[in-house]
């Protein structure tokens, strides 16, 4: 086997890659912009330019066993992502392309699989064979691992908890058409939406009223709870009380023994964690209290996309049949 990876994480403004050894160091690293070009074939061309230029400067040319990328929409069986309206080229054979310009076998999975594999194979997921991964981002993701496995499911699109619908009546409008789903409320826009709410029912004194309503983030929330504003410390609660109700439901699925938490807002500590913990084990059905643990992401932060994509690289295996573009 050949000592390298290079993992590969497209996201809707940048495309970061790096060169990982089979302990997790991310050797080498750089990025372009995804957006910079419409066309695939232009931006795929300076992809492999960047890339290749990075592999020769670490004199690790063929010495690459694999690449593996990280996607919205990215599909582990086809090789393909569709219907990714974040991205210029929304729909084509992604793993294909790549490995024939490369020359090097391709696999690909979203970005929320991708972390689970990066935190099973190099973090705090070593060891672990039962376990979901939740990113708080943006969106609401979630890698799901069953017996050491990445759930796919039939067509390659399982694992979405994010749009698990946790409000019924009156939810918010999500970005997939679906009403009340999870990430309109715990991921990072869901944490301003939250606090116009608030500010707007609410009529106390806060320091969240000291900025113009639509332009309030979930730091912002976060700064102003850690001063002790009792409308962003309740937003927080209102967010993990949420999330704790959905883990809860989440366990009697596949019962893990470990939920572990990425991105910014895991990181908001027990503003997020107390509370999330008390609706777990409130909501959690007999069998399963206290069993599972809530664990933070050990991958740092700059270097997880690229970790989580290069994961993927070490199970790479050679397209054997082009898959036709639609």
């Amino acid at each position: 086997m050949k000592p390298y990876v290079l993992g590969i994480d497209i996201g809707g403004t940048n495309t970061v890659f790096g060169i990982v050894d089979a302990r997790g160091n991310v050797l080498a690293s750089s990025s372009i912009k995804t957006q910079k070009h419409s066309n695939f074939n232009d931006y795929l061309e300076e992809l492999h330019t960047e890339a290749s230029r990075l592999i020769d400067a670490y004199d690790a040319t063929d010495k690459i066993q694999g690449i593996g990328i990280g996607a919205p929409n990215a599909n582990y069986y086809t090789g393909r992502i569709d219907n990714a309206v974040n991205l210029p080229w929304p729909s084509l054979p992604l793993a294909q392309l790549v490995s024939e310009k490369f020359g090097i076998p391709v696999a690909i999975t979203n970005d929320a699989n991708a972390a689970a594999l990066g935190e099973m194979t190099y973090g705090a997921a070593r060891g672990l064979k039962d376990f979901i991964m939740i990113t708080l981002g943006t969106g609401v993701g979630s890698g799901i691992v069953i017996n050491g496995q990445v759930v796919y499911g039939h067509d390659g699109l399982a694992g979405e908890l994010g749009h698990v619908i946790i409000k019924r009546n009156n939810g918010r409008l999500c970005g997939c058409g679906r009403t009340g789903c999870l990430e309109t409320y715990c991921s990072a826009t869901g944490v301003a939406r939250s606090a116009r709410e608030f500010l707007e029912i609410r009529t106390e004194p806060s320091l969240l009223r000291n900025i113009p309503v639509e332009e309030i983030t979930s730091k912002d929330v976060y700064d102003a709870a850690v001063q002790g504003d009792q409308i962003a410390k309740d937003i927080f609660t209102y967010t993990g009380t949420l999330l704790g109700e959905a883990m809860a439901d989440m366990m009697v699925f596949s019962s893990p023994e470990a939920f572990i938490l990425f991105g910014g807002l895991a990181k908001s500590g027990d503003m997020l964690m107390r509370p999330l913990k008390e609706a777990m084990d409130k909501n959690m059905l007999s069998m399963f209290k206290g069993k599972p643990k809530v664990i933070l992401s050990e991958l740092k932060e700059a270097d997880a996309a690229v970790l989580g994509a290069s994961a993927l690289g070490w199970e790479a295996k050679p397209i054997v049949a082009a898959t036709p573009a639609v």
